[in-house]
């Protein structure tokens, strides 16, 4: 017996029955739920999403040339002038730049023995306390065991170094480089969108050289120029340049290219955004970005010499982001077919509140499923 219903529940076959239910309150439901269903799919699929568009991801190359003078009056080096060779290091980067906008400067180093700068380690009383051959990488050379003085109050221990070894000073302030707000720089970016076989540039076609000679990126008055002034990068990101300048930062300037190619080519253009990425937060720990450079030569005596630079400035990181879209018709028929999906899902929910939720759920039931047993046979049948 079991098994003869168990036969009969797995051969059961059920088809669908149309049920018009005359209710304002079910079918106000069901058709805001298929207002819902078309909106979200002609709204947000398709207008906003861009459903029906095949996309591709973006290639690109950055390539920058930096422009500016700076004039400096200071003890060590005297009256000076900064050009792009001096403040720009180094020369070439990739999709970055660094701008020199603050420096220590300890002239005139040699290969010598000095006092070390003073420190838990360094500080000494007799040469007992200096260990020959010691060296760490915090400190500036090799200790020779000797202690020696540093000032009239001080005694350290002697070591085999670029002496005099740099100072332990903080950077100056004001920068020494504040002109370095004035300075621009011209971003060249190449895209390409393989896909598609669609490759444009930054410099777009109405650009010529003369045109490029004197503009400045604005982004009310001018935002196709690719060139930008330091000190404007650094304002469209809500800081001020010349705080900025005293310990450094690293600053982003971001280039969208969201191009629509069912379009014309003209509308794909680059937009332009600017943010700082360091943390500013000055009771930082090594706040700021920094680095030390060299510049050596030789004196009369065949001496070699150097200029040790402890450099403070900005690095400026290019960084390009993008999508591309056109006209596919296979994404178009599958977020069709989602849409027609979700649709199909809308009788589904009616069902669901109409069968268990409504006052008359009971009499919908019985009118919703019929039950035809073709197993037994009917008294007609009998003779």
């Amino acid at each position: 017996m079991a098994c003869s219903s168990a036969l009969r529940c797995f051969l059961d076959y059920s088809t669908a029955k149309v049920l018009v239910i005359q209710s304002n309150k079910v079918g106000a439901i069901y058709r805001l739920s298929q207002a819902l269903v078309i909106a979200y799919i002609v709204g947000y699929v398709c207008v906003l999403k861009k459903g029906y568009q095949d996309t591709d991801s973006i290639l690109s190359s950055v390539t920058t040339k930096v422009k500016g003078l700076a004039l400096i009056n200071t003890t060590d080096l005297g009256l000076r002038i900064w050009d792009v060779a001096d403040y720009v290091v180094p020369p070439q980067e990739e999709n970055s730049f660094f701008v020199l906008t603050n420096l220590n400067i300890t002239p005139n180093q040699t290969q010598s023995q000095c006092p070390e700068n003073p420190g838990n380690e360094t500080l000494c009383v007799s040469d007992q306390d200096c260990k020959r051959g010691f060296h760490d990488s915090r400190r500036n050379g090799v200790q020779t065991g000797r202690c020696v003085n540093f000032s009239e109050t001080e005694k350290t221990c002697e070591v085999f170094a670029w002496c005099p070894v740099e100072k332990d000073n903080s950077p100056p302030n004001p920068a020494m480089l504040a002109e370095a707000e004035n300075f621009t720089v011209l971003i060249k970016n190449s895209i390409r969108y393989p896909k598609f076989n669609f490759s444009k540039r930054n410099l777009l076609p109405q650009i010529n050289s003369t045109y490029l000679s004197a503009c400045v990126f604005n982004r009310k008055t001018d935002p196709d120029c690719p060139i930008f002034r330091l000190g404007d990068i650094v304002s469209e990101a809500n800081e001020d340049f010349q705080t900025m300048a005293v310990q450094g930062g690293v600053m982003g300037v971001q280039i969208s290219w969201n191009c629509d190619l069912d379009l014309s080519e003209k509308s794909c253009v680059p937009q332009y955004a600017f943010r700082r990425l360091d943390d500013k937060d000055p009771d930082n720990i090594a706040p700021g970005y920094n680095f030390r450079f060299a510049k050596y030569y030789k004196n009369a005596d065949g001496q070699e010499i150097r200029t040790l630079i402890k450099g403070y400035g900005i690095r400026f990181d290019v960084m390009v982001f993008g999508t591309a879209g056109k006209f596919n018709i296979i994404p178009t028929l599958l977020n069709i077919g989602a849409g027609l999906a979700l649709l199909g899902l809308v009788n589904v929910v009616c069902d669901c509140i109409s069968l268990t939720f409504m006052q008359k759920r009971h009499y919908y039931r019985e009118q919703k499923y019929t039950y035809v047993n073709d197993y037994e046979t009917l008294s007609s049948d009998v003779p």
